[in-house]
């Protein structure tokens, strides 16, 4: 497989993570139109907060869906090592909007702990368990394609997902206490949305540290740095290895690596095992590489 192949590979798992980013848009659209009839006609705030989450949820989703767009595009002569920091970048975008979001429920819950208002309808349970199940299905699916192609953006709107449904979960164990307190505790589904605030945080702040990460090039795991050391020591010629830095760039990476090779051989020969190292390492089906720079040392 060469560099050329690797990038087309990565450019259409970024076209199928967008596919499965719109799907959570219209998700986010059909959820946010019920939960709000059903904080509104059911006289609970806590679901009127859970749809203003969808809402926004939409619009970090686009952000997201933009992200993986301009990652998918190929190197051109402005962005020679392609323009795969897009995706973290958006990812980024997403925890600003988390935190946003926190502090906007957070007063509003605050304010309506403070106003005396009639308790909710029983029927809101039935909507929020509905609201819990289906988040948390869309979020495992999404998680599960994070891990395979290696997306923080996909995985960002994963942990977004799931902190709706907690969102949700929170806000049905207030309701269920308001309607089981009665009268005196109306204000259960009010704590409830406070409360969810601080998981909304705690995750947006996982994500934004997660993305933040990538884009200043953090460390790969060091068993992703030992897997590509173990290829490049396989192939023929290769006697031992110096450096070998990685990096991830969007759903790819890059490596730089140093091989020793037999001081004696031509500058041809040395030349042909770094092409093989290259190969080698950009055909691994698990490691997304799309590029690989190779320095060639003499044995002492």
């Amino acid at each position: 497989m060469t560099s050329r192949d690797a990038q087309q590979r990565t450019q259409q798992r970024a076209r199928e993570s967008a596919g499965l980013v719109l799907r959570g848009i219209a998700l986010n659209g059909v959820l946010a139109a019920v939960k709000l009839a059903g904080g509104v006609f059911g006289n609970t705030y806590a679901l009127i907060a859970d749809a203003a989450e969808s809402l926004l949820d939409i619009l970090t989703s686009l952000l997201v869906w933009a992200g993986f767009r301009v990652a998918s595009r190929p190197p051109d002569a402005d962005h020679p090592y392609g323009h795969g920091k897009a995706e973290p970048l958006s990812a980024l975008a997403v925890a600003l909007f988390v935190f946003a979001m926190a502090g906007w429920v957070a007063w509003h819950a605050v304010r309506q702990i403070q106003t005396p208002h009639e308790g909710p309808a029983w029927w809101t349970l039935l909507v929020l368990a509905g609201v819990v199940g289906v988040k948390l299905a869309f979020a495992r699916r999404l998680r599960r394609a994070s891990h395979e192609i290696g997306s923080t953006a996909l995985g960002a709107e994963a942990m977004h997902h799931w902190s709706d449904a907690m969102t949700s979960a929170a806000a049905f164990v207030g309701i269920a206490i308001a309607m089981w307190g009665g009268k005196g505790w109306e204000t259960a589904d009010d704590w409830a949305a406070l409360f969810a605030c601080v998981i909304i945080a705690v995750n947006g702040a996982a994500i934004f540290m997660k993305a933040l990460g990538d884009v200043m090039d953090t460390a790969v795991a060091t068993e992703f740095e030992q897997e590509v050391r173990a290829i490049a020591l396989r192939v023929a010629g290769v006697r031992a290895l110096d450096k070998c830095r990685v990096r991830k760039s969007g759903l790819s990476h890059f490596v730089d690596i140093q091989v020793r090779v037999d001081g004696e051989l031509t500058v041809r020969a040395g030349h042909d095992i770094a092409h093989a190292v290259k190969d080698a390492l950009v055909a691994s089906p698990a490691h997304a590489i799309t590029d690989v720079t190779v320095h060639v040392e003499p044995m002492q």
